[in-house]
């Protein structure tokens, strides 16, 4: 849109101007003097035109803008209370602030060429926020700042700026200082004086070194983030009780160890020494942390122990010791911490876990890559009363104590990888997730089919060699185990065939039901088994990585129904291109049973990578299932090479009905071939999202 600038001449009297993406003919020379507000995104003139007053204006927002300054000298803008100029790349300096002594905002984030601060701006009296994130021209501030009422002030990203000025007054309002990713080398002693700063930030400032034993002062501080610190190597002796402190980051600092004194820290709940490589110690006193939940010590490899006494923090639910290679030499210190214990060490020497019977409080227990071997894991991990999810990947064991049935509220059990693993115990009827992808040796989990009792359960054995062809026999122990119809499976196994009495079979990702048959309307439908068969492009590229993991994705969808659901797995399996199978056994929904036009679709959420070669569905019906729950003792162990007598219990017993629907066939199916591609997913909400169809 085009706008002459004479236009404006002619409104004196307006008040408000909105202006976005305007190309403006001929010169600016004058706005309104009325002017209460002016926000006009891609200003494209380098100042404010110098006719104007503009001694009325609230608010002046012009991101984007080609302004080089705003104006010069003091100009009187009394009634002005918000300015930004954001992302303004071309401003250099700002101007003198003496004539807005009402501003209350100024927003300069973004300003990549800015590099002068004017000396009164860090004197302002009634500025409450500044921002000039991202200003990365900007080396200097004045050298003095007494802004008696600012609340926030951030400097992150000016990456050049090498000195905090000091400050000469009380700033007691000041609650939050960011100076992340700045050059600044020291924090002035000074820093007492922001005696209500609750959070100070200085994430990713390499050059800092120290920060000042006054900090100590800061009586309202919660969160202190001094993470990535590199050349930060001592934290200063607390010189008095800093109990509003909830929070300290030290994740990739340069610290060997921690003062005594941290005990004055007694309201800190979560201490992140993340990869501190230089950290050798922990000091006996940190006992006196009496409301710590979170404790992260992984990647910490000169870790050699921690007091004993930390066991005395009853408070602590959380201790992270992945990589922590040096607490392999003594384990003692963490038999009784009612604690969230997640420990991994790829260190290759085997060892045996201790005693757990007294983590009576433990909701998530993860030992992978521990080297475990048979017998390592000892039989009283069935006394974790509390625990809810489990990770025993890439161990070494055969098997798993058989306790494990006595943890009642476990609900996600995750062991990729274990190449020797032969069985799994009975698990607790509460489990809703069950991962073993990568477990060449495993042979039968019948036991977990017939534990199941809650309304979704989610197993996956993707390249578990063993279970070709299984997926329909385990779908028939699902079904003979299940106490009502309600419940729903969802399992991956490898498989390449879907057989021949599926009652709707397709060549592609979906199939279409112009009308469901006569036939289910006669049968009260208990629900459907829907399958597809998949591989994996060893081609593919990458699209997203999941908690350090490149996953893919496949995804089925109901079209016009609130029925979807997922399955995710790790990129490096089924990269030998081997086919898969994909079974759900959906429970039918009483609102969805009948409806005119039916459209199943299995499809990647996320780029290449996965191709569904064939899918299909069948109904299961009500009367089946009962004979399933009356007969199951007269059924024998399914393989692969027995899927035909599955055929005639499945549908056998209402052959009327397969051969009503085979007829009409043609007069029903519709098709839509399609390809798929790889995408990822959160492994852990796909049961939640299973729990969903209800």
């Amino acid at each position: 849109m085009h706008f002459s600038a004479k236009a404006f001449s002619n409104m004196t009297n307006l008040r408000v101007l909105q202006i976005l993406y305007v190309q403006l003919l001929g010169d600016l020379e004058y706005l309104s003097n009325e002017l209460r507000f002016l926000d006009w995104k891609r200003y494209p003139l380098r100042s404010l035109p110098s006719n104007s007053r503009l001694d009325k204006l609230i608010e002046l927002n012009i991101p984007h803008s080609s302004i080089e300054h705003l104006w010069s000298g003091i100009k009187p803008l009394t009634r002005l209370k918000i300015m930004s100029l954001k992302h303004s790349e071309n401003l250099i300096r700002t101007p003198d602030f003496t004539g807005a002594p009402n501003l209350e905002q100024l927003i300069l984030e973004g300003c990549t060429r800015l590099h002068e601060i004017h000396p009164s701006l860090l004197v302002h009296k009634k500025l409450i926020f500044l921002n000039l994130k991202g200003c990365t021209s900007l080396t200097t501030l004045p050298a003095k700042i007494f802004m008696k009422s600012l609340e926030t002030l951030v400097l992150s990203g000016c990456l050049k700026l090498k000195k905090f000025p000091d400050i000469v007054g009380s700033m007691e309002c000041l609650q939050e200082l960011h100076l992340d990713e700045t050059d600044v080398k020291e924090l002035p002693p000074s820093i007492e004086l922001l005696s209500g700063l609750g959070r100070l930030t200085l994430y990713g400032c390499k050059n800092l070194e120290r920060i000042p034993s006054t900090i100590s002062a800061l009586k309202y501080l919660s969160t202190l983030n001094l993470s990535g610190l590199l050349k930060f190597r001592e934290f200063p002796e607390i010189v008095e009780s800093m109990e509003q402190l909830l929070e300290l980051h030290l994740e990739g600092t340069a610290i060997r160890g921690l003062p005594a004194s941290i005990e004055l820290l007694s309201g800190l709940i979560l201490l992140n020494l993340k990869d501190c490589k230089n950290l050798e110690s922990l000091p006996r006193t940190i006992n006196g942390l009496r409301s710590l939940k979170t404790l992260h010590l992984s990647g910490c490899s000169k870790l050699k122990n921690v007091p004993e006494n930390l066991g005395k923090v009853e408070s602590l639910e959380v201790l992270d010791i992945s990589g922590c290679k040096g607490l392999l030499q003594s384990t003692s210190w963490f038999l009784h911490f009612p604690i969230t214990l997640i420990r991994r060490n790829s260190d290759p020497v085997a060892w045996r876990f201790p005693s757990l019977s007294g983590l009576c409080c433990l909701r998530k227990l993860d030992i992978s890559d521990c080297n475990l071997g048979e017998g390592a894991i000892p039989s009283d991990i069935g006394n974790l009363c509390s625990l809810k999810e489990l990770y025993l990947s890439r161990n070494n064991f055969v098997s798993l104590p058989a306790s494990i049935i006595h943890l009642p509220k476990l609900r996600k059990m995750v062991l990729e990888d274990c190449k020797r693993l032969q069985s799994l115990p009975r698990p607790p009827p509460s489990i809703l997730s069950i991962r073993v992808d990568g477990c060449t040796s495993l042979e039968m989990i019948s036991c977990v089919l017939k534990s199941c009792k809650s309304n979704s359960t989610y197993i996956h054995c993707m390249d578990c060699l063993k279970f070709n062809g299984l997926a329909f026999s385990m779908l028939k122990e699902y079904l003979e185990a299940v106490s009502h119809s309600r419940q729903r499976l969802s399992t991956v196994v490898p498989g390449s065939e879907i057989p021949e009495w599926f009652m709707y079979q397709n060549k592609g990702s979906s199939i279409t039901l112009n009308r469901p048959p006569d036939s289910f309307n006669k049968n009260k439908v208990a629900g459907y088994a829907i399958c597809c068969v998949f591989h994996v492009n060893k081609h593919s590229t990458r699209i997203r990585t999941l908690r350090s993991y490149p996953t893919k994705c496949l995804t089925w969808r109901l079209k016009g129904s609130r029925v979807v659901d997922s399955t995710t797995f790790r990129e490096k399996f089924g990269q030998d291109g081997s086919a898969h199978l994909w079974l759900l056994y959906l429970p039918c929904q009483e609102q969805e049973c009948y409806e005119h036009n039916w459209h199943f679709e299995f499809q990647p959420l996320w780029g290449p990578g996965l191709e569904v070669k064939k899918c299909g569905f069948h109904p299961v019906f009500v009367h089946q299932v009962e004979e399933f729950n009356q007969t199951t003792n007269q059924w024998t162990r399914f393989t692969s090479y027995n899927l035909n007598e599955f055929h005639r219990n499945l549908v056998g017993s209402n052959m009327e009905v397969a051969t009503t629907s085979k007829r009409s066939l043609a007069e029903h199916v519709g098709t839509a071939e399609a390809s798929g591609s790889g995408c990822c997913d959160d492994e852990e909400s796909q049961a939640k999202r299973f729990r969903q169809l209800d």
